[in-house]
């Protein structure tokens, strides 16, 4: 069992838990002994109300632009977690990589979550605005850091996976690209209005058992609330970055998950997409809610999001 899948089962998952501590704010930033930096100076008050945790790796330069990963943890999850589940941080040395690892806010039973879509998972009501908090994360970066605005990416676990997707359906312009492991888009597609075309990789299990492979509902104030399938959601995405209609096989199978056989991964992809707007479906076949991957799992997807930068 991996460390990630441990320390969730301790908890009750709606689709990835654990609990989330909440840093004190502090006036300026610190720089670590292992090179990151925890932010929390009050330049902007969206950031001096929810500090974030960025990692910087040890190869940075002020005077070459380095491109930025953002990830985002599940619901009930952390972003310490996250990061030691996918490897992100160790990732950030290899490939020079501005890391930032932001944390939802905390809803009435205690959980961390992101105001995504409606079906993930903003549970009671809140009226937090995370695709503002997630921009201004991105500002407060880019004023002490010299990041490449055309390479600022996200990655995002359940529901993390979803706001991923609001992320680039709200504020297209800033993301190049975006990968949602485990989670959707809107089930009602008019309410992703992009404004331009953002690269998509959906990742995930179809032996999901808690956000299912094949779309289904969520429980969010009494109201069960549709979600979309995963082709669904691919298919939003060709529809909105002008790709050609279908999805298609790419013959390529990638070998993400460690405790299943073989390369149980399929590639499938749209034609016709721009060259930053590509969109590809990858289904573990097999795969569970929290797949116990590769280490190479997130330098593959990294591959695939550094592939496709901002014009």
């Amino acid at each position: 069992m991996s460390k990630y899948v441990a320390l969730l089962s301790l908890s009750t998952m709606l689709v990835g838990c654990s609990q989330k501590s909440q840093n004190a704010a502090a006036t300026d930033a610190r720089i670590l002994e292992d090179g990151s930096s925890s932010l929390l100076d009050g330049s902007n008050p969206l950031v001096a109300g929810r500090p974030y945790t960025l990692k910087v790796p040890s190869g940075y330069s002020a005077n070459t632009t380095t491109p930025l990963l953002i990830v985002l943890h599940g619901y009930g999850a952390t972003a310490a977690v996250t990061d030691s589940y996918l490897g992100a941080t160790a990732l950030s040395t290899s490939k020079t990589f501005l890391l930032a690892l932001p944390e939802g806010t905390t809803d009435t039973m205690g959980n961390s979550f992101w105001n995504a879509t409606d079906a993930c998972c903003n549970l009671y009501g809140s009226t937090v605005d995370d695709v503002a908090y997630l921009n201004a994360v991105v500002d407060d970066v880019q004023a002490k850091y010299n990041v490449d605005s055309k390479r600022v990416y996200v990655v995002g676990h359940s529901n993390g996976g979803f706001m991923a997707n609001r992320l680039a359906c709200d504020s297209s312009a800033r993301f190049a690209g975006i990968a949602s492991l485990a989670g959707a888009q809107w089930k009602d597609a008019t309410k992703c209005t992009p404004a331009g075309p953002v690269s998509v990789v959906q990742i995930h299990g179809d032996a999901d058992a808690s956000i299912s492979y094949n779309g289904g509902t969520t429980a969010v104030g009494g109201t069960a609330i549709a979600y979309p399938s995963a082709h669904d959601t691919v298919a939003t995405w060709a529809t909105k970055n002008g790709c050609t209609p279908g999805i298609q096989s790419s013959g390529t199978t990638l070998d993400l998950e460690a405790t299943l056989p073989g390369a149980e991964t399929a590639v499938d992809r749209f034609s016709g997409c721009p060259a930053n707007g590509a969109v590809e479906l990858w289904t573990i076949h097999g795969g569970s809610h929290i797949p116990n991957f590769q280490p190479t799992f997130l330098s593959t997807v990294y591959d695939f999001l550094s592939a496709h930068p901002k014009p």
